[in-house]
């Protein structure tokens, strides 16, 4: 497997939500805490670390402030440790109905509370000592088993998911983690759900809803019964198994998923890899071959390709394009231009890449004209959840517009014509640009959106009136960007 960077294992960072829907708070003043917040920012995101002493014991660290959650002898509780100490080390117990009760291991007392009255002096569990654990990660990514070292992906034909795929390619290697009443439930890029019977069903029962827990930086799923998820039998059909206790086999890793496109020459054939190391477009059908990993390098910006045949695009002698490079260079990364519906590559040798006339690509050109240009399609996001600066979109209650300020996410569907893509939301409408730049999620007609990505799991999204998507003060999402600047930009 590659390892320049393609496989990211994500860092889980969360929030904790107690009782009164109230999100553990670290503030500045003071190093204090509350639960006072009503939504999930940056001052709610928590790290779970294990313990530098190998224990059982973990460690929460504010990824606001960089420092550790500590409970003293007498209960009191801070985040002023810029290093773990004693008081810092907490036992997660998980209870039936998926919430978590944090208990000092040092002190044997719970901690809970309302308001700025949190403490860590209780000595039986009540409701108020109760946290919902809610993801601050992006929702999409891929699952890989720890112990198989193979990824979750759909299939189809079977109506399960399975860990056995290799490399996590395609659309079918896509997972949506949705949360729903204190649980997590895994979404098909069809939309089904995974039931933990192993079957894939259309709405989130009971049965296909899980707790999350956490082990040495990895991810377990529990089920309704008090029973894990693992790849089961030759196949690795993913179900709960036997275990009430996560071992290896349920454990799993969650990594970025990148964006995977196909591209479309000016002779409306795929850019493939298909007839050998030559990058070439020569293919009439979309598979495995004409689709590549893009990842965009964060210090230049430029984006690298990656192939199904374990090579990244080079430039090589003669400005030729091909799949061979092991690892990432300067002559890997291509500066990626927008034109419209289409895009332009320019290659580190100065000059565009073209379709010649027999199909294979080269990095020959000095000027943009027809040759020059592709249709680049992304096709693992057929559901979409997009979160800006302030928070993920989300359907506003009541109205046809749009919130980019919340801590929960609504899934929309992307479908593509042209060089341009197309939002649909709740109720089968479909995204426009309304008045004075507002836009609305209600349409019985399709609009074009282009999508143009600027940074690495990020991009732009710009309207036919040539105005960028952003955020704002009021919380509403408005075409009205002229360039793509950061509340312009979107993880996706």
């Amino acid at each position: 497997m590659p390892t320049n960077g393609l496989h990211q294992v994500l860092k889980i960072q969360f929030g904790l939500v107690n009782d009164a829907s109230r999100y553990l708070t670290a503030e500045n003043f003071g190093f204090k805490v509350n639960a006072s917040a009503s939504s999930l920012k940056r001052k709610q995101i928590w790290v779970l670390e294990p313990d530098p002493g190998q224990g059982t014991a973990v460690l929460f660290r504010s990824s606001y402030l960089g420092r550790y959650l500590s409970a003293g002898e007498d209960g009191r509780v801070a985040c002023e440790m810029d290093r773990p100490g004693r008081d810092c080390r907490f036992l997660v117990l998980p209870q039936p109905d998926g919430r978590w009760v944090l208990q000092s291991e040092p002190h044997g007392r719970f901690f809970g509370g309302t308001e700025d009255r949190l403490s860590c002096f209780a000595t039986a569990v009540s409701p108020a000592e109760l946290w919902t654990v809610h993801l601050a990660i992006h929702p999409q990514a891929h699952l890989l088993s720890v112990s198989r070292r193979r990824y979750v992906h759909l299939c189809l034909q079977e109506g399960e998911m399975a860990a056995d795929g290799d490399m996590p390619w395609g659309v079918d290697a896509l997972l949506t983690l949705i949360f729903r009443g204190r649980r997590y439930c895994l979404k098909s890029h069809d939309s089904r759900y995974l039931r933990s019977d192993g079957h894939l069903v259309w709405e989130p029962e009971a049965r296909a809803c899980y707790t999350l827990e956490f082990k040495a930086g990895k991810l377990a799923f529990k089920d309704c019964d008090g029973r894990y998820l693992a790849p089961v039998g030759p196949a690795g059909t993913l179900k709960a198994g036997r275990n009430t206790r996560p071992g290896k086999d349920e454990l799993f890793d969650l990594e970025q998923s990148h964006p995977q496109v196909v591209l479309v020459a000016a002779n409306h054939r795929y850019v493939s890899v298909r007839q050998g190391i030559n990058v070439s477009a020569n293919q009439d059908e979309e598979l495995d071959h004409e689709t590549f990993l893009m990842q965009i390098d964060q210090e230049t910006k430029k984006c690298i390709f990656y192939s199904s045949t374990g090579g990244y695009w080079t430039l090589v002698t003669h400005g030729g394009i091909q799949a061979t490079a092991t690892q990432v260079s300067a002559n890997t990364m291509f500066e990626m231009e927008w034109h419209g519906r289409r895009v332009a590559l320019k290659a580190s040798n100065g000059r565009y890449v073209c379709m010649k006339k027999n199909g294979q690509l080269a990095a020959i050109s000095d000027f943009v004209g027809e040759d020059e240009l592709f249709t680049l399609k992304l096709i693992n996001r057929p559901i979409l959840v997009l979160r800006g600066l302030d928070g993920f979109v989300c359907h506003r209650r009541g109205s046809n517009q749009l919130d980019t300020n919340r801590s929960t996410y609504d899934v929309f569907h992307l479908s593509f014509r042209d060089g341009a893509y197309q939002i649909r939301g709740l109720g089968a409408g479909f995204w426009y640009v309304g008045s004075h730049g507002s836009v609305c999620s209600d349409g019985d007609l399709a609009e074009d959106f282009l999508f143009e990505f600027r940074e690495r799991g990020r991009l732009a999204i710009r309207a036919l009136s040539g105005k960028y998507l952003r955020g704002g003060a009021s919380g509403l999402l408005r075409a009205d960007a002229d360039l793509p600047m950061a509340e312009a930009l979107w993880e996706y």
